[in-house]
């Protein structure tokens, strides 16, 4: 039996429509809930010592740096320089990131991503990786905030980035060798799954929630964070 010519592309136009409306509501809700800000919740006494911290974008994906060693955290003894090529240990600084490990690891540049990693990626099909990257200290600007956190918040925020990793039998991150985008940055396997609905800065919305930080309601891109520090 011949299906109508007419019948079939009124079925794609349908399709079309449809996957067409679907962005535009997606695109729409993720504008208006990263418009709604998530007021700062700090009660810490204000003798107590800050701790520095930044939000950095490097225009797509968001990270959280933090000083690599304080008196309330030693990152080292989870991330160690050596794990980066070039093992810099001048750095005072080290930024988070979660996100998809294909787009991560396959995908250095939007060139070379593929289908295949956007659409696992996209529809709960791929795995996670943990991104960290050591810095000297960074430079405020328009994609990088500086933060001040009181000692509480802060063990908070260290709380919520150590239970992204995926620590394996020995307790231990797992490190995933070979693999970086310059000198100093490492990857290591990351828990939960990336999706449209939590991406790499939702997670990093999410981290500054529980620090009691401002925060966009949700939002799956960076800007929604970075509006709420305007």
């Amino acid at each position: 039996m011949k299906i109508p010519i007419k019948q079939v592309v009124k079925g794609v136009a349908w399709t079309g429509a449809g996957l067409v409306g679907a962005v535009v509501v997606y695109l729409a809700a993720s504008a208006a809930l990263s418009a709604v800000p998530v007021a700062a919740t700090s009660n810490a006494p204000v003798s107590e010592q800050p701790i520095e911290a930044y939000i950095l974008s490097n225009g797509v994906h968001t990270d959280l740096v933090v000083p690599v060693r304080s008196a309330h955290a030693d990152w080292t003894q989870l991330v160690p320089y050596t794990d980066t090529p070039a093992a810099d240990s001048t750095m005072q600084f080290v930024g988070f990131g979660w996100g998809d490990k294909g787009f991560y690891l396959d995908t250095p540049t939007w060139a070379e991503l593929k289908p295949s990693t956007a659409v696992k990626a996209m529809f709960w099909l791929g795995t996670t990786a943990m991104h960290t990257t050591f810095h000297h200290r960074p430079v405020e600007g328009p994609d990088c905030v500086r933060l001040q956190l009181s000692p509480a918040e802060y063990a908070r925020l260290v709380a919520f980035i150590k239970g992204s990793f995926d620590f394996g039998a020995q307790g231990r991150p797992q490190h995933i060798k070979g693999h970086s985008y310059g000198q100093h940055d490492a990857f290591y396997e990351a828990r939960r799954t990336y999706n449209l609905f939590y991406t790499c800065n939702t997670w990093a919305n999410n981290g500054l929630k529980a620090a009691g930080q401002k925060a966009a309601l949700w939002t799956p891109f960076d800007f929604g964070i970075f509006w709420q520090y305007r």
